[in-house]
């Protein structure tokens, strides 16, 4: 997956940018001569346009914040448009704000690529000129963790971060144990709260916000004909470790790394896994699903994600 997932990296960035970077080409000098048509053959007809016009409508504590900073050392680099909106926390926005928005992303000089934590817009339904889409996901368990202790104690950047980030947060609410607030059913631990990767390529229907087989096919059905690529951050890894030859990247570092994180019980976690079914199968089924279709949370899978964290 992290092969793959650096193949297309490339090349988005080598449409772009009419050729491939230098960069790509040391990559290419480090993992040796072979190429990925030597290795696999000729890859299947593209069906997305040519990507000049791309949207990474980022999936919030997926590492984005490290992602978007790649891009604009990138962007300087090989002369793309990187516009970053400074809007956090309006993922689902109406039909009025949606024709507004694509169109102002539509008016954007090509080749461009915009970026903003938003749910999948849908440009063709208002006869608007589709872009490609990106997107880095991650195990929606980890997610939701990372999520928890970050809106309470913020990042490495400062202990202090998450008092401007929610000022209105009660102690009791904030020092709240996360085991508490899984098994006793607290909002912030409990759908649809936690059902939140899956909307964001399902779009803005007002199912996509309810958990179920519906919203995750449509999401599939988006992620097959919309996107590009949809890396994971589990693998990014591998493929950041490539990019650390690069000198500006070595001065970038780390940008996600919550502080005061640590792992719920067993129990809990086998209780959030059952809420989160539906995320935890958009990672492992490329099959489509039927409504009745019964759902495995037993002990071994909530050990089983423990074991390999």
């Amino acid at each position: 997956m992290a092969t793959l997932f650096l193949f297309c990296f490339a090349s988005l960035f080598y449409q772009l940018n009419g050729g491939p970077p230098k960069i790509l080409l040391d990559i290419r000098q480090y993992l040796g001569e072979s190429t990925f048509l030597e290795d696999h053959g000729p890859p299947a007809p593209n069906v997305l346009p040519f990507p000049s016009q791309v949207v990474y409508n980022r999936v919030g504590k997926c590492g984005s914040r490290t992602v978007v900073i790649l891009l604009r050392l990138l962007a300087e680099k090989h002369q793309f448009n990187l516009v970053s909106s400074d809007i956090h926390n309006k993922t689902r926005i109406t039909k009025h704000e949606q024709v507004d928005l694509m169109k102002n992303i539509s008016s954007i000089p090509q080749p461009f690529l915009y970026t903003r934590h938003v749910h999948f817009l849908n440009f063709t339904r208002f006869r608007i000129e589709q872009p490609v889409y990106i997107n880095i996901i991650r195990d929606p368990i980890s997610r939701f963790l990372s999520n928890y202790f970050f809106r309470r104690f913020g990042d490495w950047r400062g202990e202090q971060n998450h008092l401007i980030r929610t000022p209105g947060m009660k102690d009791d609410e904030r020092y709240l144990d996360i085991n508490v607030c899984i098994l006793e059913n607290y909002p912030e631990c409990s759908n649809p709260r936690v059902f939140y990767i899956i909307p964001y390529f399902c779009g803005q229907h007002p199912r996509c916000r309810e958990p179920g087989v519906w919203a995750l096919e449509r999401a599939k059905q988006n992620v097959q004909e919309n996107y590009l690529l949809v890396g994971i951050l589990e693998e990014l890894e591998d493929v950041l470790l490539l990019i650390y030859k690069s000198p500006d990247y070595k001065r970038m570092g780390n940008m996600t790394g919550t502080v005061h994180k640590h792992t719920p019980t067993l129990e809990a976690l086998q209780v959030l896994y059952h809420r989160m079914r539906y995320e935890e199968l958009a990672l492992r089924t490329p099959e489509p699903l039927d409504e009745d279709e019964e759902f495995d949370t037993d002990l071994e899978d909530a050990n089983s994600w423990l074991v390999h964290q």
